[in-house]
């Protein structure tokens, strides 16, 4: 007569760990790269907000007739000094009207990223 036996066997056991194991390391890698799209996504997000304040200077001064329309850069000031700004002027077929290109730049740990604004103004 064969004892009926109520428990695991240790290889059922081994073989649960293991993907106990496994579905643990995938999620902290998982978790690891959701950090790093948010930290990516604060900074692209940041970028845009800082081109549009800089556009918004930009028109400003074209419409206050104080606009040069020549090429300008610069930094921007704390907590944004890693962010650099550039602006590029192009004409387009109406001559009254500049095409205006602010980017925004920062530098990576692997490459350098931007976010570019574009729009047209009026030249007085």
């Amino acid at each position: 007569m064969l004892s009926e036996r109520k428990g695991f066997t240790l290889l059922e056991v081994i073989i649960a760990l293991a993907v106990v194991s496994i579905s643990l390391v995938t999620l902290l890698g998982l978790s690891n790269r959701c950090i790093q799209v948010h930290h990516k996504l604060q900074k692209v997000t940041a970028a845009t907000l800082l081109a549009q304040q800089q556009m918004n200077l930009f028109e400003a001064e074209a419409e206050s007739g104080t606009l040069s329309f020549v090429a300008q850069n610069g930094r921007f000031e704390d907590p944004f000094e890693q962010f650099l700004w550039t602006t590029r002027y192009e004409d387009t077929l109406l001559e009254a009207v500049k095409m205006i290109t602010v980017s925004v730049s920062w530098e990576g740990k692997e490459k350098t990223s931007s976010v570019d604004l574009t729009s047209f103004l009026m030249e007085k």
